[in-house]
């Protein structure tokens, strides 16, 4: 059979660098005794080269690119390069503890980053949502292993401990290493399938992620009971105490803390990437406080990620920079030292393969067991407690992490750390066919049918997807309503609002008004109505205020680059006498390429602005704006205990020929009206459909404003290239004449004059 070249080509040029390497690292390392920094580059280098590489090669057969992390630090370390050719190994890799230390320094700062990581990743309000179940089940799944590991260690061979005289921490950190779920690996594999939003892997996410935080609380008090080397009652409860209040300041104060550092970050800072290097800054502070507290610094990492995750601005870029530098740099040289740390070759020994062999079995049976009993108290069914306890018995990254940690303060022995590696490796790769399998099999229920659909349909859509609204507004009472449709906007999901007050009387009326009939109470008391609406809870609006003494155009401007989702715009005077847009709403929108949202109040919004909408229209036609203005009809319909009114109308390119042939099928018409009744039933909001395909579309919605008394309409637009603000005769003819409020809703982008 013929080789082809191409495929042989990495190998061989994968060999020639490795020689190269073991001759330039030979050549350095006899120079000088000192610690080198070519040996550290040529060191990381090929970490980064083969884990990164074996790790592409596990995602292809569907395994965690962990794995090839970790077999890439095998095949580098004692294991194999070590165990074919020594003395080459050596000179890349050499025992000096100088040398080792350099890459140790950076695989400790991976270890913080990659658990920053996993804090971000880590979804509370998933954990809330099924929390009493996750509890049981990660009590459960920790508790069995925990107690078979323990017991395990109490009977090891002394010659496995490097310090028999401390038993008792040794066997407390081999039960906590048999008894942790990877929650990376756990996540990653579920969101793979894409089961993340199935019931059952929720709650296998939520168990992990309960699993690992109670973990690492144990790992710190087992840490603090190891740096003393005694079971000091005094010190174990300063360390339990000193960690509990650690969590509870982290989860209140330290939540609004950090989301205002990042806020004053994005929108003070100049430099480039100031909000990694605040976020950076927090970690490392936070982790340096577990330490001083008597507890690990992995901790402080967590929660810090934890904290991090919850701010509710630029999660998306955060999360995608940091994960960018995590995932090519820190985590193959971690993973990779961890592997290189393993000496398998022990395993040649019968006893210690046999001893290996019961731990893996030991470690498998006692995590499935004890998840699987805890899905069964948690009421879940036979199936989906196989698959939660298929999902669990994943160990990977945390249990390398956990050994790692372990041997480094002496508590387990080289052997022992072998032995604890192979066995996440093994788990893990056996993890996800298992899983696979198992949710397979799992029927999908009509509530979760729904519910997902909702799911993908937010992924799409647009009020899911925004993160932080900018008001602009000025005295009016106009003013006061558009902040009362933004509060309701944004108290679903708690999102942060800058409150921009345009021109010099509007700055001084703002002053004058008491607390509680200012703009931003009207934002705070509809946020408020909104959350208690939501399904999910909603959240507290954060709102900043903002006087700007520079010219509105140009205080928009500098506004937008914070990273705004939609502006929305109150102003006393809307139109001008032409029929088009004020001169100052002109201005303002000169500066801002997002999407808007232009309110004007009309009969009972100028008496009371921050009354809700009894009855709200919304034109639809099928086109993309059209759909935009929906969503935002149906997120401020939740609040209205009338149905909201769904008209169809035709747009300016088809009336004629609807007009035409009146006689046509209206098969689209009344499907696009079904999709938009099926959208808002998921959020259980009523609607009442009306078709007017054979009117022009601004007839048809003055008419059905008349006929269904509407207070409120919310109109799609395009946005129409030009020197001033445009959305088309349509919306210029429904603002000038509609009696009810209207909110014209944008996409943003600038579409050519037709």
């Amino acid at each position: 059979m013929a080789i082809r070249w191409g495929r042989l080509q990495p190998t061989i040029w994968a060999a020639v660098i490795l020689l190269a390497t073991v001759t330039a690292a030979g050549a350095e390392g006899g120079k000088t005794a000192k610690p080198s920094e070519f040996i550290l580059l040529a060191q990381i280098a090929l970490l980064i080269v083969v884990g990164r590489g074996l790790g592409e090669l596990m995602q292809r057969v569907r395994q965690p690119s962990v794995i090839g992390e970790l077999l890439g630090g095998l095949l580098l370390g004692p294991s194999l390069f070590g165990w074919l050719w020594p003395s080459a190994q050596a000179a890349i890799f050499p025992p000096s503890a100088e040398q080792r230390a350099l890459l140790d320094g950076i695989a400790h700062f991976g270890i913080l980053l990659l658990l920053l990581l996993t804090g971000m990743e880590t979804d509370l309000k998933l954990v809330r949502k099924v929390g009493r179940a996750a509890t049981t089940i990660s009590i459960a799944g920790i508790a069995v292993p925990f107690v078979c590991g323990f017991t395990l260690g109490e009977f090891l061979p002394q010659s496995l401990l490097p310090h028999p005289e401390a038993r008792l921490i040794a066997a407390l950190f081999l039960g906590t290493a048999l008894s942790i779920s990877s929650v990376k690996i756990v996540a990653v594999v579920v969101r793979e399938m894409s089961f993340m939003r199935r019931n059952v892997g929720q709650i296998i996410v939520a168990s992990a992620i309960i699993d690992d935080t109670i973990g690492w609380i144990i790992i710190a008090m087992i840490f603090s009971l190891a740096s003393r080397g005694t079971l000091d009652l005094v010190s174990v409860a300063q360390a339990l105490f000193g960690t509990l209040a650690f969590l509870a300041i982290s989860f209140t104060i330290g939540r609004r803390l950090v989301f205002r550092l990042i806020r004053w970050a994005n929108d003070n800072l100049v430099s480039s990437a100031a909000v990694i290097t605040v976020i950076l800054l927090l970690m490392s502070v936070m982790a340096m406080i577990t330490h001083l507290i008597g507890v690990h610094t992995v901790l402080g990492a967590f929660i810090a990620g934890v904290l991090v995750g919850e701010s509710p601005i630029l999660t998306r870029q955060i999360d995608e920079r940091l994960r960018g530098l995590i995932s090519s740099l820190f985590m193959p040289v971690f993973f990779g030292l961890a592997g290189l740390s393993a000496d398998l070759t022990v395993l040649k020994d019968p006893s210690l393969l046999l001893l290996t062999a019961a731990l893996i079995l030991i470690a498998s049976i006692g995590k499935f067991g004890g998840a699987f009993a805890g899905g069964a108290l948690g009421g879940l069914t036979r199936q989906e407690s196989y698959a939660l306890a298929s999902g669990m018995n994943a160990r990977g990254s945390t249990e390398v992490i956990i050994a790692t940690i372990g041997l480094s303060m002496g508590v387990l022995s080289q052997t022992m750390f072998s032995m604890i590696v192979t066995m996440a490796i093994l788990t893990t790769m056996a993890m996800p066919p298992m899983l696979r399998a198992a949710l397979a099999k799992l029927p999908l229920g009509k509530d979760e049918e729904e519910r997902l659909a909702r799911e993908e349909y937010e992924q799409r859509g647009f009020v899911a997807n925004l993160e932080r609204l900018l008001l602009a507004v000025d005295e009016s009472a106009n003013a006061k309503f558009a902040a009362h449709l933004a509060g309701l906007l944004a108290g679903g999901r708690g999102l942060p609002i800058t409150v921009l007050h345009v021109g010099a009387e509007a700055k001084l009326a703002e002053k004058k008004r008491s607390e509680e009939q200012s703009h931003e109470s009207a934002v705070i008391n509809a946020a408020k109505a909104s959350a208690e609406a939501d399904a999910d809870g909603g959240g507290n609006v954060d709102v900043i205020t903002r006087a700007p003494e520079k010219a509105v155009a140009e205080a928009i401007a500098e506004e937008a680059r914070k990273g705004f989702d939609l502006l929305v715009v109150g102003m006393a005077r809307v139109e001008d006498r032409d029929g088009g847009f004020d001169r100052r709403i002109d201005e303002m929108t000169s500066g801002f390429d997002g999407p808007l949202a232009i309110a004007a109040a009309r009969g009972v919004h100028l008496e009371e602005p921050t009354e809700n909408a009894r009855k709200i229209l919304v034109p639809v036609s099928g086109s993309n704006v059209s759909r935009r203005g929906a969503e935002v009809a149906i997120a401020l319909a939740r609040l209205s205990s009338e149905p909201l009114q769904v008209v169809y109308v035709s747009t300016t390119r088809d009336k004629g020929a609807r007009r035409g042939s009146p006689s046509m099928s209206l098969a689209r018409e009344e499907a696009i009206l079904k999709d938009i009744a099926a959208t808002a039933s998921r959020y259980d909001v009523n609607v009442a459909t009306t078709l007017r395909a054979n009117t022009a579309p601004e007839v048809a919605i003055l008419q059905e404003i008349a006929s269904s008394r509407a207070d409120l309409v919310v109109l799609g637009v395009d946005r129409i290239q030009g020197d001033t603000l445009n959305f088309g005769s349509v919306a210029a003819a429904v603002l000038g004449k509609s009696k009810a409020s209207v909110l014209l809703v944008s996409d943003g982008e600038v579409r050519p004059k037709t």
